[in-house]
């Protein structure tokens, strides 16, 4: 999800490793994923690769929201992290006023995944009812600055979307419906304290303002109850906004040099 050139890496000294989540591209899918069985495969794979205590986790969209597991881990950044509109720590008002800000075929995409996520793969695959737009990808769901950024010819390439699905639907994207938006075994609401030492890191969130996908209200209510996460939000911004160069290379900066 970064646009990175090569002087960038060596500039900043660092190196990015970038793993399939379970049932994505080449790994093994996992029935029983949740939340914090994610942020043991990351605790796992930084001590197979030897990455010691000093290192960052950074997600994007679905798999930014799949960072709230990995904080106590390392330093980390949320990159238009998707939110559970069920996490009890919402406000009700603010919480039911966001779910209805999606179209509806989305919204009826995640009540299923919620209260009868057996039924996800059909619901998903069956033609009486329009399925997810978001899932589509169709023009509804993105700003207009998001329609000409995907409209990057590479960034299209069917070789590039196969690559994560090449095990089929239900094990990546649906799975991650039914976790991203099942029941947590934690809020993240609830850590008001930070829960990284003193040097071991921060906790940035960007998200765009005219983010089409995942309502921004619910970003700004988190940056006010946990005053620990650096949120930044980007005026002007939809959903894809980390495929701009100068806007990746910011947040990486920023991200190691803790800047706000």
């Amino acid at each position: 999800s970064f646009d990175f050139q090569q002087e960038v890496y060596q500039e900043l000294g660092v190196h990015i490793v970038s793993f399939d989540r379970p049932g994505y591209g080449e790994s093994d899918p996992d029935p029983n994923r949740t939340p914090e069985s994610l942020a043991m495969d990351v605790e796992e794979l930084a001590d197979q690769l030897g990455l010691g205590s000093k290192f960052y986790v950074l997600g994007f969209s679905m798999g930014g929201q799949a960072v709230w597991g990995c904080i106590k881990l390392a330093g980390a950044g949320m990159i238009a992290p998707v939110v559970n509109y069920w996490w009890p720590g919402f406000p009700s008002n603010l919480s039911t006023e966001a779910y209805y800000f999606q179209l509806p075929q989305d919204q009826w995409t995640l009540r299923v995944a919620h209260y009868a996520p057996w039924l996800t793969y059909w619901w998903n695959t069956q033609n009486w009812f329009p399925a997810s737009a978001v899932a589509a990808g169709r023009a509804e769901v993105f700003s207009s600055q998001d329609l000409e950024i995907i409209a990057n010819e590479e960034f299209c390439s069917g070789q590039l979307r196969a690559y994560p699905m090449q095990q089929g639907n239900f094990e990546s994207l649906h799975r991650d419906m039914m976790v991203g938006f099942g029941r947590w075994e934690f809020d993240p609401m609830d850590m008001e304290i930070n829960p990284i030492p003193d040097g071991g890191g921060s906790v940035h969130l960007w998200h765009g303002e005219e983010d089409q996908m995942v309502p921004v209200t619910l970003q700004r209510y988190i940056a006010k109850k946990l005053p620990w996460v650096k949120y930044h939000e980007l005026p002007g911004k939809g959903h894809m906004f980390p495929l701009i160069p100068e806007i990746s290379q910011s947040m990486i900066k920023a991200l190691l040099y803790d800047e706000n």
